[in-house]
Parts: structure tokens; C-alpha cells; sequence
């Protein structure tokens, strides 16, 4: 079978399995804006979305060998996508405790200058969108993660708790926390 005569993703994976690049190309056409919203609600910040979004492609291409088309794909996309979060995560907690450790050393912290007064609409929506990301990227992934695969990924609970190894009902539990803490953390910024 060809990539131009596969139909769905299961196919079209089957087909890059062995080595069809074209193949695989579609499947990213297919996947990569859905994937990008949820790796983009996760890491919180576009340009390192799209690192991680990248770091997700390549290794599921690397790690087609492994993917077992009887299955479906987009999960296992999902999952692969899920663990380059994480990873990410776990260098940005790296990099913060470096990054704390040398400003105490040189006994000065940096502080980002805050633009005020922006009165266009559209610009409103992009700082309250900006700081709805930065909300959910400060999420523990316990909250953060049913909360994207729910919400952004559009998984049913049942779903999502398969995937995170869990219960349905848990995962509606982590959700309304999920939302209660986002709620303060806005309410929050926007004190401030």
C-alpha cells in the first residue's frame, strides 16, 4: 500500500512504518494544529510550543517502529505529544532553580517591565488569552493534564482517564480543581 492509497490514520502510519516520509507528512498535516493547542496550553508560551510540537513529531516518527497499527494512532500521537510536556516541564524546573540560584549569587533579580494601559480591544483579548496560558502552564500536571486532553484535545472523560491511568471521576475532580485554581491565579494577576 501507497500513501496515496490510504484513507486513515492507522493507514497512513502503517505505510511511514516503512519508511513512506510522504506518508508521515500527511499524518503531521492532519495532527499538527490540534497538537500545537495542546502543547501550547502546556508549555505556555508559543515559541516553545512549537520546539516541543517539533521534538513530538520527530519522535514519533523515530518511534514509529514501536506503533502497532490495530491501533489508533492519534492516542498514541497524544501520549507521545504528552511526554515531550513533561519533559519539557522537568528542564524548565532545571533551568528556574539555576536561574534562581545565580541571581541570588549575584544578589539582583530580573525583572520583566510590564506594558500598561493597552486599551485595544484585541489586545485585551490577546493579554487575558496570554494569561490564561500562563495560568494553566503553572497548573501541577495532576490538574493540568486531564485538563488538556479534556478541554483542548476534545477527550471524553473516559478517554483521558484511560490515558492517564485513572478514573473518570477523578478526572472530573481534577477538572474542577484544575478550573478553581486557574480561577485564582487570574484573579490573581489581575490584581496585580
Amino acid at each position: 500500500m501507497k500513501a496515496g492509497d490510504a484513507d486513515t490514520d492507522e493507514e497512513f502510519a502503517a505505510c511511514a512504518k516503512t519508511g513512506d516520509r510522504a506518508a508521515f507528512d500527511v499524518l503531521v498535516r492532519r495532527h499538527k494544529d490540534g497538537l500545537y493547542r495542546f502543547v501550547r496550553r502546556y508549555v505556555g508560551d508559543a515559541d516553545e510550543a512549537y520546539d516541543v510540537l517539533q521534538d513530538s513529531f520527530v519522535a514519533a516518527w523515530s518511534g514509529l517502529r514501536r506503533y502497532d497499527p490495530s491501533r489508533p494512532f492519534l492516542p498514541w500521537l497524544r501520549v507521545i505529544a504528552l511526554n515531550k510536556c513533561r519533559d519539557f516541564g522537568r528542564r524548565q524546573t532545571v533551568r528556574r532553580l539555576f536561574l534562581l540560584a545565580f541571581a541570588r549569587e549575584n544578589a539582583q533579580a530580573s525583572i520583566r517591565p510590564r506594558t500598561d494601559g493597552e486599551t485595544d480591544a484585541a489586545q485585551l483579548q490577546a493579554n487575558r488569552l496570554a494569561r490564561l496560558d500562563r495560568a494553566i502552564a503553572q497548573l501541577p500536571k495532576f490538574y493540568k493534564e486531564p485538563l488538556l486532553l479534556t478541554s483542548v484535545s476534545g477527550l471524553s472523560h473516559q478517554d483521558a482517564a484511560a490515558m492517564l491511568k485513572t478514573t473518570p471521576k477523578a478526572i472530573e475532580m481534577r477538572l474542577y480543581r484544575a478550573r478553581r485554581k486557574i480561577q485564582e491565579i487570574m484573579d490573581d494577576g489581575a490584581e496585580g
